[in-house]
């Protein structure tokens, strides 16, 4: 296995079995609910924005490993940002994800180990419906299916 798939796994299985800001965010500004019928997962993304600032941004849910690594991965990555900063966000890492021979931006810090998941184009859903629920929630929309 190359030192990159390993670092892949480490990364997914570390955020799988132990992930980050899995818990309620009170008060929350926006929420969605996000649920993959292809493996099952469903997710809960709520967000507080401040100023439009991320203040605050957190999951719930259960899904595969992937699923569950990439939502824990974004709520670490995504704190901080503007929304407008957190879209482009979102938008690179979808590329990264979908895209053949892209490299990974130098800021994305530990989302870049995602970028394996194209590898396995049946598990781009499970790594994107963190980021597909959040769009929706800061969009308005109460829940997003990705079928």
């Amino acid at each position: 296995m190359s030192d990159v798939s390993d670092l892949y796994q480490e990364v997914i299985l570390d955020h799988n079995k132990q992930p980050r800001n899995k818990r309620d965010v009170e008060p929350h500004s926006h929420e969605a609910d996000g649920y993959n019928p292809l493996c099952g997962d469903k997710v809960t993304i709520q967000v507080r924005v401040q100023d439009g600032v991320i203040d605050d941004v957190a999951f719930k849910g259960d899904g595969c490993a992937i699923s569950t690594a990439s939502a824990s991965i974004m709520t670490e990555s995504l704190r901080g940002l503007t929304l407008e900063q957190a879209r482009d966000f979102f938008h690179r890492f979808h590329h990264l994800v979908t895209t053949d021979d892209v490299q990974p931006d130098s800021d994305m810090g530990k989302v870049a180990v995602l970028a394996g998941v194209r590898d396995y184009p049946m598990r781009v859903k499970c790594a994107t419906l963190a980021w597909h629920t959040l769009e929706a929630a800061l969009e308005g929309q109460e829940e997003i299916s990705t079928e």
